[in-house]
């Protein structure tokens, strides 16, 4: 493509004076490459550009980036000049165009400034080009200032004017702005204009103001697609989702667009089985997906762990031949790495031509939770060779490598290297990631000091890992101040009680076991409840701890019993260290046996073969007892099992898991 538009340019500019004729067709709907050889042509035949030839030419150039293109650009302006051109409102529009969208506001201003005197002080056609050009490379800031430039000239907003203006407005979030040119509309007379109703609609929804927006909606005699979709997206950013569904219940018709602002919308806040819900209904109905619908849907998947799901929509993506780019891409890389199918995610990665930072980032994030973290650590020195620059997600992926590896040196080294060599502010996550690497190693005195000196406040989760690093390590010195810390931030953290008690029981101190215990009955604490979501043949179940409304819960736990008889004949023994409730040992073994991810596994083994992974999803820090069992489980009947719990993955596999028992 370079090479063409060179060598389109050196036979352009020796072209000598050529003869009259207007030929507009040998340069519209042409790429770059194409427009600027059919302009080439149409010159050695003789033929004069005229009004016409010029804009077709550079809408074309507009659209080629890099220094070729920008230098053809150069050149075909000297020819608009050369014809005489340059105060023709057609071509000097374009020039204004191919400028403004390229970044380049200067030139873009110069050439109307150029043209102004000759066409009346300013052409709206030509401010219209510079407003919507700034639009285009996303200059909003510009655009809006334009806009205010063209009203001290004097020059008459039109219809286009204003949808390009109030769009820039809902993209910048000014709202004052876009409440002035809404009253520059009602006073001009240009409506009613459904362009620029549809605009005002998607303005106040886009800078949240939702009542303006309905009020909006609900007077217009005629509602467009784009209308009904401004608002549902505006009541979705506004956490009205509900509202929001209702509305799209009541569309009249739903085009791919409506369709993935609602997904999205479920995906926002969260509620990622309906987002997977209003996908089925979407094929049901019969409506193609596009590159955006299925990055909100492949998002949902990755949340809730639905590798079969994933696999069947990127096998949708490839059969409809929807646009894999790097943003898909990157979607399917977070899947595949949260769905513990690290592999998987390293196939995608090695097949994208094109990466970003978002995309060596997924993968070093990836790799370090999913436990390879030399590998995370080396894709990080690849990256840098790459010549892409790390931001703050991809230390959090470097540190998190350095903790389940612990390369305490390396973790200080590249915490470090943030400031000195990135200019990257570390924030509380950083220093989260630190206090894990330095706990992990069992160098509490030096995590609690680096906690200390901390430029921020630290948060519960600061606290929480330390605490869980002395519970691992038997410090109850820095265990005591880190959970009295902790409870100060957050009373009720049952999760603070369960570590600190674990942490008694290691070192035999019952007497404060039971003192725990005690404070957790008079305080009234309850335990967050465990989830477990397992996903079979498309479908996710979820289990709660003793859950007996699952259709097959007869015949689960039916199956625990044998799988427990199992592992007590393997020499299991329940850990009820974590059973802070007050009731007998027999009622304590038999709240760890119904825990909500020994349910989960237990339908896998009823339903799966034999060489299935089985992979599950984990609101909660896993349990010791979960653990323990779900390990024995990996040996005793030779399955791999993956859990994502709250803080990290566990990988089980022959009796053992990736973890190394730290988490």
């Amino acid at each position: 493509m370079v090479r063409a538009l060179s060598r389109a340019r050196s036979l352009l500019d020796g072209i000598p004076h050529p003869r009259r004729r207007a030929a507009s067709s040998y340069v519209s709907g042409h790429g770059a490459e194409d427009a600027v050889a059919g302009y080439v042509r149409m010159l050695s035949g003789g033929v004069r550009p005229d009004a016409y030839t010029f804009p077709s030419l550079l809408k074309a150039v507009a659209a080629a980036r890099g220094a070729a293109a920008e230098a053809i650009g150069g050149a075909v302006h000297a020819h608009v000049v050369k014809f005489g051109m340059e105060s023709n409102a057609h071509a000097a529009s374009s020039l204004i165009v191919m400028y403004a969208a390229r970044g380049d506001g200067a030139a873009a201003r110069a050439v109307l400034e150029a043209a102004c005197p000759v066409s009346g002080g300013g052409a709206p056609v030509m401010w219209n080009a510079l407003i919507s050009g700034h639009n285009r490379s996303g200059q909003f800031g510009l655009s809006c200032c334009s806009f205010v430039d063209m009203a001290r000239a004097s020059a008459m907003a039109t219809a286009v004017t204003y949808v390009s203006v109030l769009s820039a407005c809902g993209k910048r979030k000014d709202l004052l702005l876009g409440m002035q040119v809404h009253k520059r509309v009602l006073e001009s007379g240009v409506l009613p204009d459904q362009r620029v109703e549809n605009v005002l609609v998607d303005m106040y929804a886009e800078c949240g103001d939702m009542d303006a927006a309905w009020v909006l909606f609900d007077g217009m005699k005629v509602r467009s697609m784009a209308s009904w979709t401004s608002v549902i997206s505006g009541l979705v950013r506004s956490g009205q989702v509900d509202r929001a569904r209702d509305l799209f219940d009541h569309m009249p018709e739903r085009d791919t667009i409506a369709w993935t602002a609602m997904i999205d919308g479920y995906v926002q806040v969260g509620r990622f089985r309906d987002a997977l819900e209003t996908f089925r209904y979407m094929q049901f109905c019969k409506v193609r997906a596009d590159e955006f619908t299925m990055v909100s849907v492949v998002t949902a998947c990755a949340q809730l762990g639905a590798l079969e799901t994933g696999e069947w929509a990127r096998i949708y993506m490839g059969r409809l031949g929807i646009k894999m780019d790097v943003f898909v891409g990157n979607a399917l890389i977070d899947m595949y790495s949260k769905c513990g199918s690290i592999e998987r995610a390293l196939d995608i990665f090695k097949d994208m031509h094109n990466r970003d930072k978002f995309t060596w980032t997924a993968i070093i994030l990836g790799l370090a939770v999913n436990g390879r973290g030399e590998e995370a650590i080396d894709t990080f020195y690849r990256m840098l060779r790459a010549l892409q620059a790390p931001d703050e997600v991809t230390f959090v992926g470097v540190l998190t490598a350095c903790t389940h590896t612990g390369l305490v040196d390396k973790g200080r080294e590249f915490f470090l290297s943030m400031t000195k060599a990135y200019n990257i502010s570390p924030t509380v996550v950083h220093y989260g990631c630190l206090i894990d690497v330095l706990g992990r190693a069992g160098k509490l005195k030096e995590a609690l000091d680096t906690i200390i000196e901390m430029p921020m406040k630290p948060n519960s989760t600061i606290w929480g890992t330390l605490l869980a690093a002395c519970r691992v390590h038997g410090n109850s010195e820095i265990g005591e101040l880190a959970a009295e810390r902790l409870l100060e931030l957050d009373p009720d953290n049952s999760t603070a009680y369960i570590l600190l008690s674990n942490m008694y029981a290691k070192s035999n101190r019952w007497k404060d076991v039971r003192r725990i215990r005690q404070i957790i009955m008079e305080k009234g604490i309850k335990k967050e409840p465990g989830c477990s979501m397992i996903e079979m043949n498309g479908i996710i179940h979820e289990f709660v701890a003793a859950d007996r409304s699952h259709p097959m819960s007869k015949e689960i736990y039916s199956k625990l019993e044998k799988v427990l008889t199992d592992l007590r004949n393997a020499g299991y023994v329940p850990d009820v260290t974590e059973v802070l409730v007050e009731v007998t040992e027999e009622e304590k073994q038999k709240v760890l046996y119904w825990h909500s991810e020994k349910l989960a596994v237990t339908f896998a083994l009823l339903t799966s073969e034999s060489n299935i992974i089985i992979r599950i999803v984990k609101n909660l820090r896993m349990c010791l007892d979960c653990h323990s069992a779900i390990k024995l489980i990996s040996k005793l009947y030779g399955r791999e099992v993956i859990v994502r719990d709250r803080t990290r993955f566990h990988h089980f596999k022959h009796g053992s898991c990736s973890c190394k028992d730290y988490w």
